[in-house]
């Protein structure tokens, strides 16, 4: 029994804010909670938007009343509930067998391929429709294809939040070493900063960091999606260029976004100074991830085949890093020459 409240008094707080009951009347606790929890969201999201105003300028207006982008809470809390599972979710799964989830991965890989290919797809068509300028692009210069951006580039920032799946499979399958500071800034990061994006920048000189990564994603997921088949996990050798292609990425992005300062154009330079240090501090995560996973890695197995060469055998290693069991080795012992 929750018991109820008299509301009398409380009204002038908060009218025309938020129906209420008549005055004098009751309502259930529960009820007069979700009321107050709803009217300080309320409140709170009106001071963001007044503080966001005041930092970055008036919104876009095409983009009102879209898909998650109309207040900022919403993707506030979808990233607090991510990092929340990323902390609590290995101690869950602490004392429990690991998940295989090997039909869902196939499916959920397949899902973003096709996403990703789409997504570049429709970007580079985009951009060569409304003939847009590499060296600096406003955000209200090409009509018509401006929308065909924000369209599709509205699917790139909710892909951000369809791929915190990533981190939970990895929870899930106890492969938590997978789990690092680079991966969960970089899940966590985007989505927030794609919120921003969409509703202040959402096309122009926005494009082109967008268009190579759904390109390196359609490399990436495709080769998830084929790892998650047993079979043919000793074919899958490109994961070493996936990484390769990541860094070449946030090159080509900074060395393009640098071209927007030096000859600047309608887009905002304060966006632009922004992603030149965001590219920045992926460069020095991914470098560090590139030289602990490939590099010493390297050195290791020359270690351990010269020592498996003075002790007379040979061992076969698997070359990646995808939590492949080791292949085994089936080399036979050669005859000995009579002669």
């Amino acid at each position: 029994m929750c018991g109820s409240w008299w509301v009398s008094g409380f009204q002038p707080w908060v009218e025309g804010v938020t129906p209420l009951p008549p005055l004098g009347g009751r309502i259930d606790i529960n009820q007069c909670l979700f009321f107050l929890i709803g009217f300080k969201m309320e409140n709170f999201d009106a001071s963001l938007s007044t503080y966001f105003k005041a930092l970055l300028g008036p919104r876009d207006t095409r983009v009102k009343g879209w898909f998650l982008l109309d207040n900022y809470i919403p993707t506030f809390i979808c990233s607090v509930i991510y990092l929340l599972i990323v902390w609590l979710g290995p101690k869950y799964m602490k004392n429990r067998q690991p998940f295989s989830c090997r039909g869902i991965l196939v499916v959920y890989n397949l899902g973003l391929t096709l996403l990703s290919l789409y997504m570049f797809c429709e970007l580079v068509t985009g951009v060569w429709e409304g003939r847009y300028n590499f060296f600096c692009q406003g955000t209200r210069s090409a009509g018509e294809a401006d929308m065909k951006i924000i369209r599709v580039l509205w699917w790139y920032y909710f892909s951000k939040l369809i791929e915190f799946m990533d981190t939970f499979f990895f929870i899930l399958r106890k492969n938590n070493h997978q789990i690092t500071v680079l991966h969960v800034y970089h899940h966590a990061s985007m989505l927030n900063i794609w919120w921003f994006v969409m509703n202040w920048v959402p096309c122009g000189h926005s494009y082109f960091g967008a268009t190579l990564n759904s390109f390196i994603h359609v490399l990436m997921y495709s080769y998830y999606g084929l790892s998650s088949v047993p079979s043919m996990r000793p074919y899958l050798w490109w994961k070493k260029y996936i990484t390769q292609g990541q860094l070449l990425q946030f090159v080509l992005t900074i060395i393009q976004t640098s071209c927007g300062v030096i000859w600047p154009c309608s887009f905002p330079l304060g966006w632009l100074y922004f992603q030149i240090g965001y590219m920045i501090s992926l460069i020095a995560l991914f470098t560090n991830f590139y030289i602990q996973t490939y590099n010493k890695k390297g050195a290791s197995r020359r270690k351990e085949h010269l020592k498996d060469h003075q002790n007379g055998s040979v061992a076969a290693v698997n070359g990646h890093t995808n939590s492949f069991s080791s292949l085994e080795n089936n080399v036979k012992p050669r005859k000995q020459r009579k002669d």
